[in-house]
């Protein structure tokens, strides 16, 4: 929950959709981008934009943008001149670099010597400074102080050895990626195709989905899904698939480079990482970022939390009454707790869901109630007990803090905080807007006694080890039944593939070396 009240965000979401078959389509494809993005508006509320290429030689691109939520940015007269798109491209922004303004809105569009070129980017480059320094030396300026201007740039320079009349675009890709090694998750639209492209570490999500008729939307057959398919999705979470009929079906891997066109999706090239390195999936993905209906790696968001939930119990149990959380992001990890003790689960906290970043300033007085604006307290449900609370994070203390007043007030007899993450210590150059390292509660004197700090009987957050095995437990436990399925012929092949995650707010250790 502390996550939501210190603004402490993934910066962005992407979304792209490509419709099957004779173009003109049928396919209502800025309605399909629009809905998509909607499902994604918890990645990115500060501005959205979307642009449609109806495929054609030349093709003719139509670009909307707009700041606030998805859908005060897109009225129908904005859909209406974006209809006749055959393909396009979409991203919902918060920003960790560049400010919130229209200018950074994405996607970027620039003329290149081979036509036109859309890029919609989530993520942050590490070596962005160096990078804005070279392209500025090859005479070209920047109009913003965005990540995703830099890398549309990138792509529109002419790399080595490409023929002046004989475009080579994953050749273009291949070299951005050997200057950059991370953050990103790419679409790039060219013409009548959108690339899809995960950076070699994989730190960014972005999923594949199949867009089918309803009637075939639940279908157990492969192959009459096949002959069905309307369209192909890119997103960066699969969460947005089931809103506009389309069926889960695969990840875009670390450093691979995905054509999707009309005839359907191909793998163009894989980049490696350097040798050794694992990938490195934002393990915060799973914590907080994502919504709880999304898969990575094989595995659904909220099933990950719930093993978090029960991984604390094992390292944190405590004697007491009931088990509830702070309403809503750690509602799974708090089941999990609740049935790895064997206690009971209850609601202790009741969320009033209308009350937004726009609520009139308080006088004195409202502003000693503080907590009580959001919260409602369900005394039947705990009073004269002890209660386990979990949450999500505690990243400076001050959000908790009136929580637990509140509860005891209320006749909590004992209140236990349970943190189903580890403490946050260093700063994210990824992609991920955290406070700085000094403002972090786990760096300060505070620390050494914060369950005294924040008025809890006892307060124990979820090792960096426990969270680690709780994300990778399921993707082992995936994997062994797949090798079973599948038989000896891919056991080997199963068995040396290498997962990996980034713990680097955690751990300060970063997947690849910072340049400034």
């Amino acid at each position: 929950m502390e996550f939501e009240e210190l603004g402490i965000r993934e910066e962005c979401g992407v979304f792209g959709c490509v419709a099957a078959g004779e173009w003109p389509t049928q396919l209502e494809v800025a309605q399909v981008i629009t809905l998509g993005l909607v499902a994604l508006q918890h990645r990115g509320q500060e501005s959205a934009g979307i642009v449609t290429s109806n495929g054609a030689f030349p093709p003719i691109y139509t670009t909307h943008k707009g700041m606030g939520l998805v859908n005060n940015a897109f009225q129908s007269e904005d859909l209406e001149k974006l209809r006749d798109g055959n393909l396009g491209i979409s991203h919902t922004r918060y920003s960790t670099t560049g400010m919130s303004e229209l200018q950074n809105c994405q996607p970027f569009v620039v003329e290149t010597l081979h036509g036109k070129i859309a890029v919609a980017h989530n993520g942050e480059l590490v070596n962005a400074q160096n990078l804005r320094r070279k392209v500025m030396r090859h005479g070209v300026g920047l109009s913003t102080s965005s990540d995703s201007e830099l890398i549309t740039q990138l792509l529109a320079l002419t790399p080595p050895f490409e023929e002046v009349d004989a475009p080579d675009w994953v050749a273009r890709i291949k070299n951005l990626m050997t200057e950059t090694p991370t953050s990103y998750s790419l679409l790039v639209m060219h013409k009548d195709v959108i690339y899809a492209i995960r950076d070699p570490y994989g730190n960014r999500p972005l999923s594949i989905g199949r867009l089918v008729p309803i009637s075939k939307l639940h279908s157990s057959g492969t192959q009459d899904v096949d002959a069905h398919t309307e369209g192909w999705v890119v997103s960066s979470e699969s969460c947005s698939f089931q809103s506009i009929g389309a069926r889960y079906y695969r990840e875009v891997l670390p450093g691979e480079i995905v054509q999707i066109s009309k005839h359907g999706i191909q793998t163009l090239s894989i980049m490696p990482r350097p040798e050794g390195d694992l990938p490195a999936f934002c393990i915060f993905e799973y914590v907080y970022f994502a919504r709880p209906d999304s898969i990575f790696e094989g595995q659904m968001v909220y099933s990950v939390r719930q093993r978090c939930g029960r991984q604390l119990a094992l390292e944190a149990p405590v004697d007491a009454d009931v088990v509830s959380t702070v309403p809503e992001s750690a509602t799974p990890a708090a089941l999990g707790y609740a049935q790895q003790s064997g206690l009971p689960y209850v609601e202790v906290l009741c969320k009033n869901r209308y009350v937004g970043r726009t609520f009139i300033q308080p006088n004195t007085h409202l502003r000693q109630l503080g907590v009580a604006k959001k919260f409602g307290a369900l005394t039947d449900n705990f009073a004269g007990k002890r209660v386990v609370l979990i949450d999500d994070s505690i990243v400076r203390g001050n959000t908790i803090s009136p929580i637990i007043k509140l509860l005891k007030e209320a006749g909590a007899k004992e209140v236990h905080i349970r943190v189903a993450s580890p403490p946050i210590r260093f700063p994210c150059y990824m992609g991920i807007n955290i406070p700085t390292k000094e403002e972090l509660i786990a760096n300060r004197p505070e620390f050494e006694d914060i369950a005294g700090y924040i008025g809890a009987t006892s307060v124990v957050y979820l090792s960096v080890d426990g969270l680690v095995s709780a994300v990778q437990s399921g993707i082992r436990s995936r994997e062994e039944k797949d090798m079973m399925i599948d038989g000896n012929d891919s056991r080997s092949s199963k068995a040396n593939r290498k997962f990996g995650h980034c713990t680097a707010c955690l751990t300060g250790k970063y997947p690849v070396e910072l340049e400034w």
